[in-house]
């Protein structure tokens, strides 16, 4: 290999790590310990260089106030919604730049992104020594739920440590093409349950094989689902609060210092880990003040615990299965350290029905499914990876509606195309409001950007071709251009929101999406038939104007009669468009349609004429 590798990268919640793949396969690379894990803690010490991995996380019930752990959680978000998070990671969580969540430590200001930048380029430094020289490029995963603005802030990160990210990867679909490495050569439909230290994924994957082993594999997303507010953290959190409630029934009530706090916190991950192997975990933990707390947790009272937390990983993955047509599985594949406990894979073999595939590590199979992508980007394996979009991406259209360019679960890269035009004369200028969502209404989905096309000539409604094109490529990062084609006027905008979407805001658009489908259906199309039937009265009444007195009166009467029905009904929709018929409106306006076609054929044949008998004249001279 050369100072050309492309390394792949974990960039864990709780461990991260860093590998490479060449002719012999994929492999993770240790530090001069031969430690593969690197424990995603950084500690920030007031005069000294910060303290990355083992060392800050054995020292941190000393330091409870300068090291931060977790820092992942927090990367792309607001300040406002990370405060429910920070319990027991470290630092003082305060407003970063654009209001976005930072850690406030020994007078200084530190992003989640600086944290993480340490974590790679520790890594980076792994990977040199290991290799014997530099390393400038890595393939980086990320949670398949994980927004545009979080997918940023990793691409962020990656270049504060020196490195170019040439791929960001879901880590369910690394996961995807580590196992692929080994397995069957048939096509299988496979789940990925990934279930880290902050966050959760679920990806159902279709795996093709190139028949004749000497083109590319096709690992196709059918689906993904995930949280990124739940994980092996939040476990953590449950037993510490178990283990302050005993502390309290022992000593009474307490004022726990953050170092105390820190490590019930340590405590609690070692709890959690042991049972996975053991019935009990006998704890005895070291207060301070003559205080020693001596408890034992059960792994049944540890399952209470988590089977709400388990139980919401399984709805996550019956989504899932329903965006994906509910294929049958040929296997269930376990990535990340959460789905050691016990309760974790008895809950995925009763709702699936097979034995989950553990024979991979699964805290190291992402960091390997890197590795070989970065591999493919390298020129070596041409396996073929399609990836694909959590939530719809569209824009607003006159009234208030959304028109949807990329579904959800479009594979990516992709693009989109599609026309629009003008429903005012004499616009020089045309908005375009990007969404994401899956409701048909503006109010209802989330707004990523907005960008405008200036400079139009004045045109009558309508005549302007406005051709709109959304463009996914393959780290999920969505450029939208415009382009008049009359004009040849464009624009374009690359999506990069100020703020991540919340959980709550993915599960809102998901779940409404569903409770509201019919609703919403009937609200965008009564705004598009308000919209198309006001440009029509408008041609009409253009026609009315020029040839209204060669028409038959009784006709030209029954014409307006029908249009101003027809504008009514636009009145009513425009202030009610809940309770307006919209079939009775559809009618109307088919109505007005087809008469009015006697109207625009006697429009037409005096447009004709006059054209004709000024060519004459033009002739004669």
């Amino acid at each position: 290999m050369s100072g050309d590798t492309i390394v792949g990268i974990d960039l864990g919640t709780t461990h991260s790590l860093v590998a490479v793949c060449d002719a012999s396969g994929p492999r993770v690379l240790a530090d001069a310990q031969g430690r593969a894990l690197l424990p995603s803690v950084v500690r920030f010490l007031q005069g000294g260089d910060p303290v990355v991995g083992h060392e800050a996380r054995e020292h941190a019930v000393e330091f409870p106030l300068q090291t931060i752990s977790s820092s992942k959680r927090f990367m792309g978000r607001s300040h406002a919604e990370s405060l429910r998070l920070a319990e027991g990671f470290g630092g003082q969580l305060v407003p970063g730049p654009r209001g976005l969540a930072a850690f406030q430590v020994e007078g200084r200001t530190v992003t989640p992104q600086e944290v993480a930048a340490l974590v790679l380029d520790a890594l980076r430094r792994t990977a040199e020594t290991a290799l014997g020289h530099s390393v400038r490029r890595a393939v980086i995963t990320v949670p398949a739920y994980f927004d545009d603005a979080q997918r940023q802030a990793t691409r962020d990160a990656a270049r504060l440590a020196g490195l170019l990210a040439e791929r960001i990867v879901n880590e369910p679909t690394a996961a995807a093409l580590a196992y692929g490495l080994n397995r069957a050569r048939k096509p299988e439909t496979v789940a990925v349950f990934d279930l880290g230290g902050g966050t959760f994924d679920v990806s159902i994957l279709r795996i093709e094989p190139d028949e004749q082993e000497k083109a590319s594999d096709l690992f196709q997303v059918l689906a993904t689902n995930g949280d990124t507010r739940l994980g092996g953290d939040d476990i953590d959190l449950l037993v510490m609060e178990w283990l302050m409630g005993r502390a309290q029934e022992a000593f009474g009530s307490l004022q726990l210092s953050p170092s105390v706090r820190q490590l019930f916190r340590a405590f609690a991950e070692q709890a959690k880990i042991a049972l996975s192997d053991r019935e009990s975990a006998p704890l005895e933990i070291d207060m301070g003040q003559g205080r020693r707390l001596r408890c034992t947790l059960s792994r049944s009272e540890l399952e209470a615990m988590a089977r709400p937390l388990v139980d919401r990983t399984l709805e996550k993955f019956r989504a899932a299965m329903t965006d994906a047509g509910r294929p049958a599985l040929d296997r269930v594949i376990m990535v990340g350290g959460s789905t050691r406990m016990p309760l974790v894979r008895a809950a995925v073999r009763d709702f699936t029905g097979l034995d989950p595939y553990t024979a991979l590590d699964p805290d190291q199979v992402v960091a390997l499914g890197a590795a070989v992508q970065a591999h493919i980007l390298m020129g070596g394996r041409r396996d073929l990876l399609l990836d694909v979009i959590p939530l719809s991406l569209g824009m607003e259209t006159r009234g208030g509606a959304v028109a949807k360019l990329v579904m959800r679960n479009t594979a990516i890269p992709t693009r989109a195309k599609e026309t629009f035009t003008t429903s005012a004369d004499n616009q020089t200028g045309i908005v375009i409001h990007v969404l994401q969502g899956e409701r048909e209404m503006v109010a209802d989905c989330r707004s990523v950007g907005r960008f405008e096309l200036k400079g139009l000539p004045p045109m009558p409604a309508g005549i302007p071709q406005l051709e709109v094109e959304f463009a996914v490529d393959a780290n999920g990062v969505l450029t939208v251009s415009a382009a008049e084609r009359r004009s040849g006027r464009r624009a374009s905008l690359q999506v990069v929101p100020s703020h991540g979407l919340t959980t709550a805001e993915v599960e809102r658009l998901e779940r409404e999406a569903f409770a509201h489908a019919r609703e919403d259906m009937h609200l965008h199309r009564v705004v598009d038939l308000a919209v198309n039937a006001r440009l029509d009265l408008k041609w009409i009444g253009e026609a009315l104007d020029r040839t209204g007195e060669a028409l038959d009166p009784a006709y030209r009467e029954e014409l307006e009669a029908c249009m101003t029905r027809l504008k009514g009904l636009c009145e009513a929709a425009e202030r009610d468009p809940a309770r307006t018929d919209a079939d009775a409106f559809h009618q109307a306006k088919e109505a007005l349609d087809r008469l009015s076609m006697r109207l625009h054929e006697t429009s037409i044949a005096r447009s004709l004429r006059g054209m004709s008998e000024g060519g004459g004249a033009s002739a004669k001279r």
